[in-house]
């Protein structure tokens, strides 16, 4: 299953425990990620937050609703998310804070190769909106 491996870095002007505090929570994510309009079956396990996602893919006057499954574990300086979709699409995404409220997000993507350029063109799609929302929200 091909892999792909790709990372931004920003700055943003609030301290990196409240930044990090605001990625643990699944709600944050709707709006925050571009395809995501819902989550739902929220649950705590030991200190990862386990839920699922619905993106909405629209197609012209249609739409597709795809679930996906997602655990978030929280780091020293990071959140970890650890996404599953179906059609064996698997997205591993480390944001790491430092001091300065420097901010990487680096996306692990693995993908059947038949969905690799669609997956791959969505999630940077969906990193370029979360950087936006981001700084929007925590403007520096």
């Amino acid at each position: 299953m091909p892999t792909d491996h790709f990372s931004t870095t920003f700055r943003l002007g609030a301290p990196p425990a409240e930044i990090l505090a605001f990625l643990m929570d699944p709600h944050s994510y709707i709006g925050l990620a571009p395809l995501v309009v819902e989550v739902r079956d929220i649950r705590t396990i030991g200190d990862s937050v386990r839920y699922v996602a619905v993106e909405r893919f629209r197609f012209g006057p249609f739409h597709w609703d795809n679930p996906i499954d997602v655990t978030i574990t929280p780091g020293v300086s990071s959140v970890t998310n650890v996404a599953r979709s179906p059609g064996w699409v698997r997205l591993i995404a480390t944001v790491t804070v430092t001091a300065g409220s420097q901010v990487t997000e680096a996306i692990e993507l693995h993908t059947p190769w038949f969905l690799r350029a669609f997956a791959l063109r969505k999630a940077r799609e969906a990193q370029e909106g979360r950087v936006a929302g981001l700084t929007a929200r925590f403007p520096g």
